[in-house]
């Protein structure tokens, strides 16, 4: 990580963010003291994700569509 002063972050905003833009992450110091960090952004991803990732993972149990117990569905009914 790099240390810059607001003076030299001033000086050249657009380098200053390229350089970021690259992966950099760049600490803002004033007065001997951090007062911002600039990080870079991750970038979302731009393909779709492959289906069936979680294959066998998880089960669907058998009774899974069985109407609930009266009991359960009358506290849902408030």
């Amino acid at each position: 990580m790099t240390n810059i002063s607001p003076q030299e972050m001033a000086s050249d905003p657009a380098a200053l963010l390229d350089r970021v833009e690259a992966g950099e992450r760049v600490l803002v110091v004033r007065g001997g003291r951090a007062v911002a960090e600039l990080r870079p952004i991750p970038q979302p991803q731009s393909s779709l994700r492959p289906f069936g990732l979680a294959a066998g993972a998880f089960s669907v149990p058998d009774d899974f569509d069985t109407p609930l117990p009266d009991s359960l569905l009358q506290d849902f009914e408030v």
